[in-house]
């Protein structure tokens, strides 16, 4: 028997869940040859998903896994480091989140540096999975994200 509390019919938009994480890397952030560490950088991603995902569920939320992770490129103390978060997928409780790492130049341009798909379940006030509202993509870039997450959910079902 399924026990799953329902969230109320409506839809959500992808632009709803945007959350945005701006750190200077300062001594602390990085290893001994200036590179950021990627532990606190896995540590940032989580958060931006998790207040991503709260945002589109309006309720609490847990990380079920990390998929996809890639580090890309170093990034270095004194630089601007922007971790941005969006829900491009939702399951009947799941989300998922893409979350990427940029490093933002003084000139306002920004480079990829990591990203990853966060998968994170939204939860009942008794910490039971709860419905969440189905994902509508409105840009062509959403629905592109969807149909991609879409793809992997049913290979995984395989």
């Amino acid at each position: 028997m399924d026990e799953t509390k329902t969230a109320p019919q409506t839809v959500g938009c992808a632009s709803d869940s945007v959350a945005e994480f701006v750190q200077i890397l300062r001594m602390a952030n990085v290893n001994g040859a200036g590179r950021l560490f990627g532990g606190h950088l896995i540590g940032w991603m989580d958060e931006v998903a998790a207040v991503s995902a709260r945002r589109y569920a309006k309720c609490p939320v847990t990380t079920a896994c990390i998929e996809q992770l890639r580090f890309l490129k170093p990034a270095y103390q004194n630089e601007t480091m922007v971790v941005t978060g969006r829900v491009v997928y939702t399951g009947r409780t799941s989300m998922e989140v893409l979350v990427t790492a940029e490093v933002e130049e003084l000139s306002g341009e920004r480079r990829l540096i990591a990203d990853a798909r966060f998968i994170l379940v939204a939860l009942d006030e008794e910490e039971h999975p709860r419905a969440v509202f189905p994902l509508v993509p409105q840009t062509e870039q959403e629905k592109q994200w969807y149909a991609e997450a879409q793809h992997r959910r049913e290979l995984q079902k395989h």
